[in-house]
């Protein structure tokens, strides 16, 4: 059964009391599902203006979607972020989403705003070039090369190590609960094993099957 949590976005404050615009989100997420026979598992709402990034709802769904393997459903591709280079980090990403209204965005129409973004932004380096010609030309002093060294410095190794423990963090911080919710409930580790398998629920190196011993250290942290 196909797997969904839905990703709602209103941008105002008033539009989020009144409702106006939400319900019909609802209305063609719940429409989607029943015609793709699958499950919504989470719903997620959020006040924020399209401009912006930063959406912290956003991202606890994302989570929500790689701890179930779901797919992030939203009912219009304008929901998710006018910003085509945004949408093309995700599709690059690991969470696999769906416009309602668009269902081939996340592989045609986002790969098109993607070029036009690029185009742009070549635009952008292409003017910058020619500014600073123009400052060379007049006498202007311009920064020189510096050779750069390939080496792995022991920053970069630090921070390599941080990032990879930030990462199993995060993978900890979603599953862990889920794995406590199912032993309180009076499960043997073996068959939580058996029920997040179950839940699509993988282990942190992507596989489907977990062993007791796993999930007992997971639940002891």
């Amino acid at each position: 059964m196909n797997r969904f949590i839905s990703y709602y976005r209103v941008s105002t404050k008033k539009q989020k009391e009144s409702g106006l615009g939400l319900q019909a989100q609802k209305d063609t997420v719940k429409n989607y599902v029943n015609h793709k026979n699958g499950i919504l598992l989470q719903e997620f709402r959020e006040v924020e203006s399209g401009k912006k990034n930063d959406r912290p709802m956003l991202t606890q769904a994302m989570e929500q979607c790689r701890l179930y393997g779901a797919t992030l459903l939203i009912a219009k591709l304008d929901r998710l972020s006018r910003d085509a280079v945004f949408l093309l980090q995700l599709q690059r990403g690991d969470v696999p989403f769906t416009a309602c209204d668009m269902p081939d965005a996340n592989v045609m129409t986002v790969g098109i705003m993607a070029l036009l973004a690029q185009q742009e932004r070549e635009m952008i380096s292409r003017r910058t070039k020619e500014g600073l010609a123009v400052l060379k030309a007049g006498g202007k002093k311009l920064g020189g090369w510096r050779k750069k060294s390939h080496r792995f410095s022991q920053q970069d190794i630090e921070k390599a190590t941080v990032a990879r423990n930030e990462k199993e963090s995060a993978y900890r911080s979603r599953v862990i609960p889920v794995i406590r919710d199912l032993r309180s409930s009076g499960m043997s580790y073996r068959k939580i094993c058996d029920q997040l398998t179950e839940l699509g629920i993988k282990t942190y190196h992507k596989k489907s099957n977990w062993h007791p011993n796993v999930v007992r250290s997971l639940f002891l942290l």
